[in-house]
């Protein structure tokens, strides 16, 4: 019942997310923003519903019942979800699972951007898949998803590094 629940609010949680996505892409595309390695974002896509899929599939076949971990795994993503509507609320309209760059685009500068390079990934991306598939007990998922997850992750923040360097000297 708990892990039909969970699952449930997680995927709530990520449709509402890409629907904001899908929102800002339009509006941003509408000012003339440029698209940039949307190969990386198809892939990143791909790779995060294969995740779900994955560790979902493996706690059905496991059938395990709750235990400690269940609730660090609930903290972690729960935390993990905050993180990621702060950035979607911090970023605003520029905020989208694409990387895209307004003719207006703008530098955020708060304390948590100027320490933490890209806290979308750092504190909601990876926790959210940490804590997914600890809460559903999913440790193959966990042990060989999340770093073949992290390959297209550091690729994208490579991609955005440099495509931020290019357009933000001061980045």
């Amino acid at each position: 019942m708990l892990t039909t629940f969970f699952i449930a609010v997680a995927v709530s949680v990520r449709l509402i997310s890409l629907a904001i996505s899908k929102r800002h892409e339009r509006a941003l595309r509408r000012i003339g923003a440029e698209e940039h390695g949307a190969r990386t974002s198809r892939a990143l896509a791909a790779a995060h519903v294969g995740y779900y899929l994955a560790a979902i599939s493996e706690s059905a076949l496991r059938e395990s019942d709750p235990t400690w971990l269940t609730g660090v795994g609930l903290g972690l993503y729960a935390l993990s979800i905050c993180a990621l509507f702060w950035v979607i609320a911090t970023l605003g309209r520029l905020w989208t699972v694409k990387l895209f760059i307004a003719p207006d685009h703008r530098l955020e500068t708060n304390w948590v951007f100027r320490n933490i390079k890209h806290p979308n990934y750092v504190l909601n991306i990876v926790p959210e898949l940490v804590g997914f598939a600890v809460v559903l007990q999913a440790w193959t998922t966990l042990i060989v998803g999340l770093p073949l997850y992290l390959v297209l992750l550091i690729a994208r923040i490579r991609q955005e590094n440099r495509l931020m360097r290019e357009t933000f000297p001061k980045y």
